[in-house]
């Protein structure tokens, strides 16, 4: 296994640790790259159920991050952090292959 090049930063961590433990589910999150959103990539998270076997893994406070190797291309580097505030409360992507994003944080370009 390769060094992981995303980071689950605490505050992700945590919220996707409550999040699996009201689903009973394990605290595996998933980020995928898929075509779309206002700056032509979005970014995409999800519950996982299991790891695949191709899947680049970060981990956090005993939290995973999985991403695929197509996706991690995109988002190599990218820090995934939780983040509230007046404007509603989301997960980020903190990604330094985005040459632009968008104004709501959730697609960006290379």
């Amino acid at each position: 296994m390769s060094e992981p090049s995303v980071t689950l930063a605490p505050s992700a961590a945590a919220r996707v640790a409550a999040i699996a433990a009201k689903q009973a589910k394990p605290a595996m999150l998933r980020l995928s790259v898929e075509g779309g959103g206002c700056s032509g990539f979005q970014y995409k998270f999800g519950l996982a159920d299991a790891v695949e076997g191709d899947d680049s893994i970060a981990e956090t406070d005993g939290v995973k991050l999985l991403v695929d190797p197509v996706s991690l291309d995109l988002v190599s580097g990218a820090v995934v952090e939780y983040v509230e505030s007046l404007g509603g409360s989301a997960f980020r992507v903190t990604n330094p292959q985005a040459a632009s994003g968008c104004g709501c944080g959730a697609s960006f370009s290379v």
